[in-house]
């Protein structure tokens, strides 16, 4: 992630996530960087792989569940539409620097 994508909603979870990986720290922020990994390494990140028996969707909601109950629910929407947020933005901040190089 550089300068061109500061602004793009989502970021800081992205980026507090991907450090937390890389520090080996698993965390609701690191998970669901997990989540969309797959997504976000199509767009060029980079994502640590990490191998586990509990798909991390599923880890994610059991630490929600554990810090807000019955909030959990709604709080993982809230945290999926974001990082899908941000992946659309870098996806267009993309195609448009793709587009002005032509």
């Amino acid at each position: 992630m550089n300068s061109e994508t500061a602004l793009l909603p989502g970021e800081d979870l992205v980026r507090e996530g991907l450090n937390d990986l890389a520090q080996n720290r698993i965390t609701e922020r690191a998970l669901l960087v997990l989540v969309a990994a797959p997504r976000l390494q199509g767009l060029g990140l980079s994502v640590p792989e990490r191998q586990s028996a509990v798909p991390c969707e599923h880890q994610l909601y059991t630490l929600l569940e554990e810090r807000l109950g019955a909030g959990a629910h709604s709080h993982d929407n809230s945290l999926i539409r974001r990082i899908v947020s941000y992946a659309r933005g870098l996806e267009r901040e993309r195609q448009r620097a793709t587009a002005g190089q032509q």
